[in-house]
């Protein structure tokens, strides 16, 4: 059964929570199952971030993750219109896989979770394309089929699913952002298996 990769940084628990609802949408598709990954925090280089296993949740992500898996969902917080540092150090890396093409042709998509409404969404969304295009991904987003893109009062976009966590990070992920998460996943999980 091909593993769809769920890749993401959180640090206030809003990415953690929209990895796991796209998460379930993947594991809705049947013949795919998701892997979550995560990556670890950025620090000076006079500190350690974290430990080389994390204390709990999902394992930190390993370049052979991306190579076995038949389509990744990347999700990152927004900064300042931006993907977080930790998600940018870990695409940075990636450059064997690029010299060698190991990542073209599957599918990806993308999830961001922020402060405020306008706290950069989709420019986030946007930045986490790039490197997958570059890796010559096919980038899977979210159709105005989906009902939700229209009702919804907080996140969801057509470039992929999103969250408004609030300035304290105090709201939790409401039902049309769960529902855009889910389909984002399900969306993901039937283009990796047609592609396989």
């Amino acid at each position: 059964m091909p593993d769809i990769l769920v890749l993401y940084y959180s640090q206030r628990g809003g990415v953690r929570e929209m990895a796991q609802w796209v998460a379930r949408g993947i594991d809705e598709v049947p013949g795919a199952q998701a892997r979550l990954r995560t990556v670890p925090r950025v620090a000076a280089a006079t500190s350690v971030a974290e430990p080389p296993v994390p204390e709990s949740g999902a394992p930190y992500c390993e370049l052979r993750d991306l190579e076995e898996c038949a389509g990744i969902a990347v999700g990152s917080p927004t900064r300042f219109g931006n993907m977080a540092a930790a998600m940018k150090q870990f695409w940075d890396g990636t450059s064997s896989l690029w010299l060698k093409g190991a990542l073209a042709g599957k599918p990806a998509a993308v999830f961001t979770s922020t402060a405020s409404a306008h706290g950069g969404q989709e420019a986030t969304l946007l930045s986490m394309m790039l490197p997958l295009l570059h890796h010559g991904m096919l980038i899977v987003g979210l159709p105005y089929t989906e009902p939700e893109l229209m009702s919804t009062r907080t996140g969801g976009t057509p470039y992929g699913a999103s969250h408004v966590a609030g300035p304290g990070s105090e709201r939790a992920v409401d039902e049309d952002e769960r529902r855009l998460a889910r389909a984002l996943g399900r969306r993901l999980a039937t283009v990796a298996l047609r592609l396989v």
